[in-house]
């Protein structure tokens, strides 16, 4: 009898694995199809949460997610560099410590569900609208 709890805690990270793998398929099929190599042309900020938003299992999946990542690291930093050597305000202040990038990506996408007007803005344009709100310099 003392072999039963046992054998019942040992099953259970199989039955949290296998609950997480449903769950994973289940959104896997429900999100969009995947990003296609118009979006990585990046001519709109509908583009770049396109690719912001891409599954890692999809075709262009993990690339979508680098450029996505790189596209927003590059922009952010060309603004703070440009912005100390011009004298000129901040657009926006990252809080202190910063969130990860796969926070702020995740609330870029957020913010673009709740903001489809700013949809067909150039890219760099709203992801700094986005950026703005979400991390406004205090005066």
């Amino acid at each position: 009898m003392t072999h039963q709890p046992k054998r019942a805690l040992a099953a259970i990270p199989a039955a949290i694995a296998m609950a997480m793998a449903m769950a994973a398929a289940t959104v896997q099929a429900q999100t969009a199809p995947a990003p296609s190599e118009t979006n990585f042309q990046v001519r709109t900020t509908a583009d770049l949460v396109k690719l912001c938003e891409a599954a890692p299992a999809d075709p262009t999946g993990i690339a979508a997610l680098h450029f996505c990542q790189g596209f927003a690291v590059g922009a952010y930093q060309y603004h703070q560099i440009v912005t100390a050597a011009e004298g000129k305000r901040q657009l926006v202040c990252a809080p202190n410590p910063p969130p990860s990038r796969n926070e702020a990506v995740a609330a870029f996408i957020a913010w673009a569900k709740q903001n489809p007007q700013q949809m067909n803005t150039p890219p760099v344009e709203g992801l700094f609208r986005f950026l703005s709100q979400r991390y406004p310099c205090r005066a």
